[in-house]
């Protein structure tokens, strides 16, 4: 296919605009994760409340929730390319303002934006890959956002190991602020890739560039806006973001002294690279349902695991299972949400669909931080942890009775199946 006046979209420049695009799953990955190296000192740093500690860090996914509820307006308006650039623009923004923040209001603010940012970058980098990908290597393309998200968790925990344990005072203005440097580079990358020819496509043949919201409510949109609202809350509800925001804090509570918390993190971001390179390089050739039935068992038999070993008082077995629950998420989940999201919508109701997976996602991602660290001074670990065993068990068997098969399924053939 064309993408511009001369310029052929060989596999190999689809591959590399893909990554570029994918840069900025980098940055959400960096900036979920490089607050679990600070929040503890950021607490004792102004003094707050387990309440006001919750509200503070929860300030970028609240930023995420909205940037998720209204990306799709810039992917739709601007293009997807256009929403990429405004993504960087506002990392850059958010990684030196809150390092540099006086106080916690001001530094809640640039969190704030930094989650806007990953908000829309959930909505235009699956489409922006998913509609130059070809069916048969959709699954690994858009997967690599996920991969990158994973990539930059483990940067993040790699670099907060780093600059902790230099001693020194303000540590974790360095940890926040180091993110300006990827943020740029991503900048750059998003201003050199061509637009996605599809919405290209729309808008210069006078089609309508988005679905109305009320369309989602009746066929054939009500179907794939079920499908990826539930896979969404499931994803959220598998405590995901409560391990990555928490881990050190969690491996403490098993008795872990903070460095070695601080490093067994930095070995999570590890399993969890390894696990989703080999999702990504698996998602095409067995399926995204393969995957979630995968993810779903070892999802319960590690948040049984942890759960139990908290109850018992064997903390020693928290650590393994928290890596087997990192397994299962890459795995299944992880691989597979922001593909099947941007599959089983056709491209007028791509971005607002993924508008409502996204939404649900980050919603449910903002609501677990912010209730976390008071959840984790009100109840016992192993009632915590009992909580999303029972929902990932629930979700085995939305799997096995509702989840469709949406691999190699062309994006606007309109032989897709009814919904899909």
């Amino acid at each position: 296919m064309k993408v511009a006046p001369g310029v052929i979209a060989t596999p190999a420049r689809i591959a590399l605009w893909s990554a570029a695009a994918a840069l900025a799953g980098l940055l959400f990955g960096f900036d979920v994760a490089v607050i679990s190296g600070a929040e503890q000192t950021i607490q004792h740093h102004w003094n707050l409340s387990p309440q006001q500690h919750g509200l503070i860090l929860s300030a970028a996914l609240w930023g995420t929730v909205i940037g998720a509820l209204g990306g799709a307006w810039p992917t739709d308006r601007i293009g997807r390319k256009g929403a990429l650039i405004g993504v960087a623009v506002g990392y850059v923004a958010a990684s030196l303002g809150s390092a540099l923040a006086q106080d916690p209001w001001t530094f809640a603010a640039f969190r704030f934006i930094g989650g806007l940012a990953i908000g829309v970058s959930s909505i235009a980098a699956p489409a922006y890959i998913s509609e130059i990908a070809p069916p048969a290597r959709r699954g690994q393309l858009v997967g690599l956002y996920q991969f990158n998200i994973v990539a930059g968790i483990l940067l993040a925990y790699l670099s907060n190991w780093i600059i902790g344990g230099q001693g020194w005072p303000h540590a974790w203005r360095l940890m926040l602020g180091v993110q300006a440097v990827p943020s740029l580079l991503f900048l750059f990358a998003a201003c050199a890739i061509p637009d996605s020819p599809m919405w290209e496509r729309a808008r210069s043949e006078g089609a309508p560039q988005h679905a109305r919201w009320a369309d989602y409510l009746k066929p054939p949109l009500r179907k794939p806006a079920s499908l990826a609202f539930t896979i969404a809350l499931f994803n959220q509800l598998s405590g995901i973001n409560a391990v990555i925001y928490f881990a050190p804090r969690i491996f403490e509570i098993a008795g872990m002294a903070q460095s070695a918390a601080l490093l067994a993190s930095v070995g999570i971001g590890l399993v969890n690279l390894l696990a989703t390179g080999m999702a990504v390089l698996l998602i095409d050739r067995i399926g995204r349902r393969a995957l979630m039935l995968a993810g779903g068992v070892g999802y319960c038999i590690s948040l049984g695991a942890v759960a139990l070993a908290f109850a018992t008082g064997s903390g020693a077995l928290v650590v393994p299972f928290v890596f087997l629950f990192i397994v299962a998420h890459a795995i299944g989940q992880g691989a597979v949400i922001w593909v099947f999201i941007a599959e089983v919508f056709p491209t007028s109701a791509r971005a607002r669909g993924q508008t409502l997976g996204s939404g649900t996602h980050w919603i449910l991602a903002a609501l677990v931080t912010l209730v976390l660290p008071f959840a984790l001074a009100s109840f016992a670990p192993e009632m915590i942890f009992g909580f999303f065993f029972v929902m990932m068990a629930l979700q085995l068997v939305w799997v096995l009775r509702v989840m469709p098969e949406t691999g190699g399924l062309a994006l606007d053939d309109p032989s897709r199946p009814s919904g899909l």
